[in-house]
């Protein structure tokens, strides 16, 4: 069959190269795409929010999977647009996708179903929400409504920094129309970790655990950014561990949304924090995380499109029975390599080297997250802020890291910016 893969950044090159191993897959493409995703996809110039001609190319393509990757796109209705003409496309209809799209409409769902999160307060008005601001204690966590690209959270130690946070949000709008409600809550204390799984509205089937890391310095300083790096398995996230998320956040949140009238399936992602009462939802997701997706692909030696394909049929049940996902027993890194300034102001069209012989090391993948093709003398230039993940697979996670190390190493542009200890702390 023909499968389209929605998106251009180093998550939609993580599908797209897991896809073609797939026995179902005769023929990939990509919309857009990038410079790396163009090495195994055919990409095509459609934008990955315009519904329209994506619908009309998987109609004329006679595609059989669509699998996306953007959760603009999900919150945009693209599913509901392609399930009315009968085309399979996986992920969660428009009212699915409101748990990542609305802050406010997650969080009120986990406070009717029960489901553990931190204590929270909505605000509409930024007179009322810096007004709450000193009758609460500190720290807390500010957050904008909408959909912000990983930005809209604010970690904030003192009055001052939340009404900064406040005034970014809801007077200087940088978030435009996903700053109109914020919500503002209880800092949770302990370690967080990404719980990433198949759902078909019934059933779960989690991938293998991962950790991410969102700040762009070293020992997690700086600004929040879209993930500097990531690792897998995360030695935080047991058996025991897995099986209390399950019982107490995943099982009543499909539940819930499906007492809601929402038939769930796609990826549902959970970011949570484990603390000294258990695990509490930081998040919801619902798409792969990136850059989760480029630690945890490697690791899957199962056929990704048959397991896409038995939850958007809803058989994930019968899947699990005939066994679920075989994973490969070694450990994965991967470290973003990203423009210098990025979160903030960065520059375009910097030329890469060294990815030929990052490329050619064994157990290492390089994904292009922003990347376009460059002149005769330059085979690829830089083209967003996080660039590429370059990604290795060791017997553990300290064999992993120094061969992910090695090959960014080897890997060059102007103004490169990484982090030096992604997957440090699993050491510890």
């Amino acid at each position: 069959m023909k499968v389209l893969v929605i998106g251009s950044g180093g998550r939609e090159h993580a599908l797209v190269w897991k896809l073609a191993q797939s026995k179902l897959a005769d023929k990939i493409f990509a919309a857009p795409g990038n410079a790396g995703i163009s090495q195994q996809a055919e990409c095509v110039d459609i934008k990955s929010d315009d519904i329209p001609a994506l619908l009309d190319f998987a109609r004329r393509q006679k595609i059989g999977l669509t699998v996306v990757g953007p959760e603009s796109s999900l919150a945009s209705g693209i599913v509901d647009e392609f399930q009315k003409h009968n085309l399979p496309i996986f992920g969660p209809v428009k009212k699915g996708a409101e748990l990542e799209a609305s802050k406010v409409f997650s969080k009120n769902l986990m406070k009717k179903y029960g489901i553990p999160t931190a204590a929270f307060l909505v605000f509409d008005n930024l007179d009322k929400a810096k007004k709450h601001l000193k009758e609460r204690k500190m720290p807390c966590v500010v957050k904008a409504d909408g959909l912000a690209a990983g930005k809209g959270v604010f970690v904030c130690q003192a009055v001052q920094e939340a009404e900064q946070a406040i005034d970014s949000i809801m007077k200087q709008k940088v978030f435009a129309d996903a700053g109109k409600n914020v919500i503002i809550e209880d800092c949770l204390v302990g370690e967080e970790a990404s719980i990433i799984l198949f759902a078909d509205s019934q059933e779960a089937l989690l991938l293998a655990s991962s950790q991410d890391h969102k700040r762009i310095d070293d020992f997690d300083r700086g600004a929040n950014t879209g993930g500097m790096g990531a690792y897998s398995p995360a030695p935080l996230v047991t058996e025991e561990l897995n099986q209390q998320v399950l019982r107490t956040i995943i099982y009543p949140t499909l539940t819930g949304l499906a007492a809601e009238g929402i038939i769930y399936k796609g990826i549902l992602y959970v970011g949570i924090m484990v603390t000294a009462q258990g695990p509490k939802v930081l998040e919801f997701n619902v798409r792969f995380g990136d850059p989760e997706t480029q630690a945890i692909l490697p690791r899957l030696k199962s056929d990704l499109a048959e397991t896409m394909l038995a939850v958007i049929n809803g058989n994930l049940s019968d899947y699990k029975k005939r066994g679920g996902l075989d994973w490969d027993k070694r450990s994965c890194v991967c470290v973003v390599c990203a423009s210098g300034g990025y979160p903030g102001a960065y520059e375009k069209g910097k030329e890469i080297s060294g990815l030929e012989q990052a490329g050619k090391m064994a157990d290492v993948v390089v994904f292009h997250s922003g990347t376009k093709s460059g002149n005769q003398d330059s085979k690829y230039i830089t083209s967003a802020g996080r660039v590429l993940a370059v990604t290795g697979l060791g017997r553990d996670i300290k064999e992993a890291i120094e061969k992910t190390y090695q090959a960014v190493g080897k890997i060059k542009f102007q103004g490169m910016h990484y982090r030096k200890d992604i997957a440090r702390k699993a050491l510890s």
